[in-house]
């Protein structure tokens, strides 16, 4: 039963990774469309994109994908909808238009740049959703210590650092939705 609430979910096109990323992506994937949320993502078939999508699918919840034009090769066949956008930069904005979190998953440059861009939004008020990642096996602690660097040297404050939310498991990061 859907909740009437959106998430973006940031994550990884590479074929490469860990599988143990795929595996935790397609856990989260079940337990927020079996709490009701709509996931919108960037649509693919590649890597985790492709495997969160598939997991979408299968458990039967909702998903919208957001592409930019070059890539109509690539989406994924069978999603709720579908956007096209002319550039990266609408398909970013586009991606959290309208949701109450964004997620990141583990994944390489792309997702640091979606939700670095997110997170400045959130600290200049035009943003009011949570920004969430999760940490599974670690993965997002060198950009925890960077945020807490930049409040170290004054560059960040204590309370927009805090805002930033990381989730070790699959369960915390529900929990940190169900907030949203």
């Amino acid at each position: 039963m859907e909740n009437g609430k959106k998430i973006a979910v940031y994550c990884s096109a590479s074929y490469t990774i860990d599988p143990e990323y795929n595996r935790v992506a397609r856990d989260f994937v079940r337990a927020a469309v079996a709490d009701g949320f709509t996931i919108v993502s960037g649509g693919t078939v590649k890597g985790t994109m492709g495997e969160i999508a598939a997991e979408i699918e299968a458990c039967g919840g909702r998903h919208i994908g957001v592409l930019p034009n070059f890539m109509t090769e690539l989406v994924y066949p069978s999603m709720t909808e579908v956007h096209w956008t002319a550039t990266m930069a609408e398909r970013k904005t586009l991606l959290r238009e309208g949701t109450c979190a964004v997620v990141a998953l583990p994944g390489g440059i792309g997702t640091l740049d979606e939700v670095i861009e997110t997170y400045t939004l959130k600290k200049l008020g035009k943003y009011d959703g949570k920004v969430l990642a999760l940490n599974h096996k670690g993965f997002y602690e060198p950009l925890k210590s960077l945020l807490d660097h930049y409040v170290r040297e004054e560059m960040l404050e204590p309370e927009i650092r805090d805002s930033f939310l990381f989730a070790d498991t699959v369960e915390e990061l529900i929990a940190f939705l169900k907030e949203a």
